[in-house]
């Protein structure tokens, strides 16, 4: 009897490389359109105004302005862009 498994095979060894999700801009910068906000599975942060949100959660800025993180409705956390002051 073996002590030790045989060197040739292993169920092992794969893994899926890391997909970069997170909050790419914070609250407070200057943002411009079409600029990424946050990459998520699933709607952790909701777009409120000045912002889209794509197919795959994914939130942008629809126009120029300044980022602001707040709650909304129900507890839910929003992002929104303020314009700036000319």
């Amino acid at each position: 009897m073996s002590t030790s498994k045989s060197g040739g095979s292993t169920s092992n060894g794969r893994d899926s490389a890391g997909r970069r999700l997170g909050v790419k801009l914070f609250d407070g910068q200057v943002v411009f359109g079409g600029e990424i906000i946050v990459r998520q599975r699933g709607s952790k942060f909701f777009p409120g105004d000045g912002v889209g949100e794509g197919k795959d959660f994914t939130l942008f800025a629809t126009a120029e302005g300044l980022l602001k993180f707040h709650y909304g409705r129900k507890g839910r956390r929003y992002i929104s862009v303020v314009p700036k002051a000319k």
